[in-house]
C-alpha cells in the first residue's frame, strides 16, 4: 500500500483551501453571556490533555447540567468526582498545563470549545458550590481561558448522533463481557454484570 503523507502547512492548505471567513474570526478570549448560558446547560464535556512528551489523553467529564463553575470572564473550574483513580488527565496537567475542552448539550449539534491553561486546586471557597448529592469535590481543575468559540454542527449531523433510530446499544457485548474478554480480571462475568448493573453502579457515582 502506498501512502501520500502531508508534511507541511502549504500542502495542507493546497488540499483544503483557506479558512472560511466566519471561522477565521470566531475565536474569542473571554466568555460571552451565551457561553455562560451554554455552560449552565451542559452536563458533559471531553477534556483533552497531554504530558510533557506530547502523549495525549481525552477524558469524559459529566455531572448535572451547569457542573462547570464560572469564576469570571476568563476562568472556569471543573470538579473532580470519584473514579478509577488512574488520574491520567490530572497527571498530564501537572506536566503540561495546556488543555482543550469540548462542551455538549444533548440534542444540540453545535459544541462549545475552550482551550487554555489549567491547574489543579485542592481547596477553594467555590468548592461549596460544587456539592452534588452531598459530595464536595476534593479537587478541581481550574482553566484560564485562552481561546473559546462555537463549533459547527456538521460532525453531529453526519454521524446522526442524536437520532435514536440510529442507536444500537446491543450491537456489542455488555461492558462486563468486554472487560472479562479484554482484561485479566479474577471476577466472573456474572460478578461483573452485577457490579456494572445500573442499580448498583449508579449508587457509587459520588462515593469516594
Amino acid at each position: 500500500m502506498t501512502w501520500t503523507e502531508i508534511q507541511s502547512e502549504a500542502e495542507l492548505r493546497e488540499l483544503l483551501g483557506e479558512v472560511m471567513p466566519r471561522a477565521a474570526t470566531k475565536e474569542r478570549t473571554r466568555l460571552h453571556e451565551r457561553d455562560r448560558e451554554w455552560l449552565a446547560l451542559s452536563p458533559f464535556c471531553i477534556l483533552a490533555t497531554s504530558d510533557a512528551a506530547g502523549n495525549c489523553d481525552a477524558s469524559p467529564k459529566g455531572d448535572p447540567a451547569g457542573f462547570t463553575h464560572v469564576l469570571d470572564d476568563t476562568t472556569i473550574a471543573i470538579p473532580d468526582r470519584p473514579g478509577n483513580r488512574r488520574a491520567d488527565g490530572w497527571l498530564n496537567v501537572l506536566a503540561n498545563p495546556h488543555v482543550g475542552l469540548l462542551y455538549l448539550i444533548p440534542g444540540r449539534s453545535e459544541t462549545l470549545r475552550i482551550n487554555g491553561r489549567a491547574k489543579l486546586v485542592r481547596e477553594a471557597p467555590f468548592f461549596d458550590e460544587m456539592i452534588v448529592k452531598g459530595h464536595r469535590p476534593h479537587l478541581a481543575l481550574v482553566v484560564e481561558i485562552e481561546q473559546i468559540f462555537f463549533h459547527c454542527a456538521k460532525a453531529f449531523l453526519r454521524s446522526s448522533l442524536w437520532k435514536p433510530e440510529t442507536w444500537d446499544a446491543g450491537a456489542l457485548p455488555s461492558h462486563a463481557k468486554l472487560v472479562k474478554e479484554i482484561q485479566k480480571v479474577p471476577e466472573s462475568v456474572e460478578d461483573l454484570e452485577r457490579y456494572y448493573a445500573p442499580e448498583n453502579y449508579e449508587v457509587k457515582l459520588y462515593r469516594a
